[in-house]
């Protein structure tokens, strides 16, 4: 653990002792390389031995309404930790487990205004980063999986929309044609072949949009952030046992967290490749989380859900395409960059992967089809 460096020693004292932690305090410190949150460890000796906690203050800026966020987290949570319990789960693993402050609140708010959170720590598991093999990959797929099964009877509707529109389609198609027509940094004349490619597929924008307007897919509570570094892999099983960083969680689709699974897990390359010779979607890799994420949701995905898991794929990539190609158009204001034409060369790979899936249409079918029984 590193120093305490943001928060000033007394301040960090005085949150840790409005949480109820139980016990005496041995250590605390930074904790982690979160670019988000300020993430700290605390150690505490108890009675049954030591017990370490995540203790994190929220970061404003990024989560403008860090009440609902805590809301949803409580109540996911609180949920999933019936139902380990029920299947005779090790719930203090399985899932995380929020300590409340000492007013019995789930998160606390400080004198300066600043929202804190504790969690107790998983022991004995690790996050990777990287996947580093197809287990690694199918590991993931299968507790995405098990966390749509665990959570398909919630009440996905009483979920705070924490980031209103996140994947409403129709709306980033909207935005992306406000920013053709705007043309804010005078770019739109050297990328026409680009803007071009997504008004090629408006109706792609419209597909799951309507389908969910006509009620023929069902409102799920979805993770949003669905990459292998939030699981928690057992270091003794190498199993997924905990799905963790469940600040974006909201009502969705099912296939909004399939597909953004597929759009950066099945890809040959990084997301900002520049030579596009290298950028496809392994059909391997497709297969090896189509596999472990039906085997998770064991059965609790509608069958018109299930059919459409290539297409939940064909427009998570297609959305986030055109996100990268209206923040170029913009200015790049949104999305971090590190080059020039970094989120040109994002958008490129991105539609070079929805073309690749594209030729590769009927095998993503029958790989579905492998499966969906």
């Amino acid at each position: 653990m590193g120093k305490t460096k943001d928060v000033n020693h007394q301040e960090l004292m005085e949150v840790i002792n409005s949480f109820d932690f139980g016990g005496e305090l041995e250590e605390v410190g930074i904790f982690g390389n979160g670019h988000i949150n300020e993430t700290y460890c605390a150690v505490f000796s108890t009675e049954a031995g030591q017990k370490r906690y995540i203790l994190q203050k929220m970061n404003k800026q990024i989560f403008k309404d860090p009440v609902g966020l805590m809301e949803n987290i409580s109540g996911v949570t609180s949920w999933l930790k019936k139902k380990i319990m029920e299947n005779g789960g090790d719930a203090e693993r399985e899932t995380l487990n929020i300590v409340n402050d000492r007013a019995g609140s789930p998160y606390l708010v400080d004198k300066e205004g600043e929202y804190w959170r504790a969690y107790l720590f998983i022991e004995d598991a690790t996050c990777f980063e990287q996947v580093e093999n197809d287990e690694d990959f199918y590991q993931s797929a299968l507790a995405f999986g098990n966390f749509q099964r665990l959570l398909a009877d919630y009440p996905a509707d009483t979920l705070h929309e924490t980031i209103p529109n996140f994947h409403n389609t129709v709306k980033r198609f909207a935005d992306f044609k406000k920013a053709v027509e705007e043309d804010a940094c005078g770019r739109a004349a050297d990328v026409q072949k680009e803007i071009q490619f997504v008004l090629e597929r408006e109706q792609l924008a419209h597909t799951l949009v309507d389908l969910q307007d006509a009620g023929k897919l069902p409102l799920r509570v979805t993770h949003n952030d669905t990459k292998l570094n939030n699981i928690m892999i057992d270091n003794a099983t190498h199993k997924g046992i905990c799905v963790i960083d469940l600040d974006t969680v909201m009502p969705g689709l099912s296939l909004n967290d399939f597909g953004d699974s597929i759009r950066f897990g099945a890809s040959t390359a990084a997301e900002d490749e520049t030579d596009l010779s290298k950028v496809s979607c392994s059909m391997d890799l497709f297969e090896i989380y189509v596999k472990g994420f039906l085997e998770g949701c064991d059965g609790k995905l509608t069958k018109k859900e299930v059919e459409l898991l290539p297409m939940g794929a064909k427009v998570m990539t297609f959305e986030c395409g055109m996100r990268f190609l209206t923040d170029y158009l913009d200015g790049d204001h949104y999305f971090k960059i590190h080059r020039e034409k970094h989120n040109l060369d994002r958008c490129r790979t991105q539609f070079k992967l929805v073309a690749d899936m594209e030729k590769k249409w009927d095998i993503m079918q029958e790989i579905v089809a492998k499966y969906n029984r």
